[in-house]
């Protein structure tokens, strides 16, 4: 069974910086595409990043690019997301997603495995 554990959320302040994990167990990490997703209040989810299997290529959700940056571990089977400049409109549930494919996904639907999300809360 596939487990996707994410951590390091919480309530920061604007300006701030947060480092999101995800611990997986039950795949083989090594050959999964990870991803980050966030789900806002009131809005549909959207893609914020991804990384290939060996971790040689990133894609960013463009609006993000600059303030967000992913990163893995297979030896330790996690996938992080440092987040930088925090905004209020950070503010979302952030989840982590698995696809047992080589190429990083941006599509919400081509992910096979998904984490239960984590909160983040930037205030003003």
């Amino acid at each position: 069974q596939v487990h996707l554990v994410e951590s390091g959320g919480g309530q920061v302040q604007a300006g701030g910086s947060l480092r999101l994990s995800c611990a997986a167990s039950g795949l083989t990490f090594s050959r999964s595409a990870m991803g980050w997703f966030r789900q806002a209040p009131g809005k549909e989810r959207e893609f914020v990043a991804a990384i290939s299997w060996a971790g040689g290529t990133t894609l960013y959700n463009d609006s993000l690019k600059g303030r967000f940056t992913i990163s893995r571990d297979n030896a330790k089977k996690t996938v992080s997301l440092q987040v930088n400049s925090l905004k209020p409109e950070d503010t979302a549930v952030y989840y982590c997603a698995a696809d047992s494919s080589s190429r990083p996904r941006t599509i919400e639907s081509e992910y096979e495995y998904w984490g239960q999300g984590i909160q983040v809360t930037v205030s003003s």
